[in-house]
């Protein structure tokens, strides 16, 4: 176990997640059942993509050294032009969204189902994600598949956390555009990292 690769991975993976849709999702899905049924059911699903994300990367990593570089550098760019340019609308999505993942929340349910109900919207909302995307990213560009993976899945599951125990309150005092423009700014610094690889290796 890398504890610097953990690290790193839950620096870069908390800021990008924390203004993401999922975030808004565990809110709800916090709202009409029971808290920690819901943090168990997110769990399980940003475990299991978790696990997708960086058995790709492990693939991926096999590629040669210049390819990786290249491709690792463009998707950290990619990043940061993606989540400066949601900044803006970020506030205005984020109650159509509130709005969307309570139709999907259905009927009242307990226990084990209201599990399998997050787990779903979770998985189905989590899917192709940017978090996703830079956890593969990771994995392909310093190795060590497991420590990324502890360090992404425990910034996924104090995400979801946070938004299920105070997410309400957080963002009364946090604009979610503020957070993509910090976020942005994160994969920013290592996409310039990158390219200062790229250009002097």
């Amino acid at each position: 176990m890398d504890w610097h690769l953990v690290l790193l991975s839950f620096g870069l993976i908390f800021p990008v997640e924390l203004p993401d849709k999922t975030f808004v999702a565990a809110l709800v899905l916090s709202t009409r059942y029971r808290p920690l049924a819901v943090w168990i059911g997110v769990g399980l699903a940003f475990g299991v993509q978790c696990l997708v994300a960086v058995t790709a990367g492990h693939a991926v990593s096999f590629l040669p050294d210049w390819v990786v570089q290249a491709v690792s550098t463009a998707m950290f760019l990619v990043g940061a032009i993606i989540l400066f340019r949601a900044a803006p609308r970020a506030d205005a999505q984020e109650r159509e969204q509130e709005a969307e993942f309570a139709r999907k929340a259905g009927a009242e349910q307990q226990g084990w189902d209201v599990v399998a109900t997050s787990f779903v919207v979770l998985f189905a909302a989590e899917w192709g994600d940017l978090s996703q995307i830079l956890t593969l990213n990771l994995v392909a560009k310093y190795g060590s598949p497991v420590s990324i993976f502890v360090g992404a899945w425990v910034a996924l599951l104090t995400v979801s956390g946070l938004a299920v125990l105070g997410g309400r309150v957080l963002l009364r005092y946090m604009r979610l555009s503020l957070l993509h423009y910090i976020a942005a700014g994160v994969c920013l610094v290592f996409a310039v990292v990158g390219v200062v690889q790229v250009a002097t290796g």
